[in-house]
């Protein structure tokens, strides 16, 4: 299933509450870089964050004759991005937990100013 299947789902079963989403994820982003180093197959991805920080993201083929680098770099760029979904849950849940124990709307907060 696709982050798109699943972002649909969660939309047409109404589970509004605060939550994050694709496009919010995407939005932290400020800059990406790739670098694979010579002589092997490892692609590294580096997600530079609007705020600074930086996550990062590795693939590596098994044989020298299956990489492709595109190919790398989209799956290094993944494995970034499903760091990000971590640290904004982690944020978004204690921005919930400072509000209070009525912070559980169905309203979705940003958790960027």
């Amino acid at each position: 299933m696709s982050e798109g299947d699943i972002e649909r789902e969660i939309q047409a079963k109404g589970l509004t509450a605060a939550r994050l989403t694709p496009q919010q994820i995407d939005a932290t982003i400020a800059a990406e870089q790739y670098h694979v180093f010579e002589g092997t197959t490892l692609t590294v991805c580096v997600l530079t964050l609007r705020n600074g920080f930086t996550v990062t993201g590795e693939s590596a083929a098994v044989s020298p004759a299956n990489f492709d680098e595109e190919l790398g770099r989209k799956i290094a760029r993944g494995h970034a991005r499903d760091k990000i979904w971590q640290l904004e849950g982690y944020l978004l849940r204690e921005l919930i937990f400072r509000s209070g124990p009525n912070a559980l709307t169905n309203e979705t907060p940003n958790p960027r100013p």
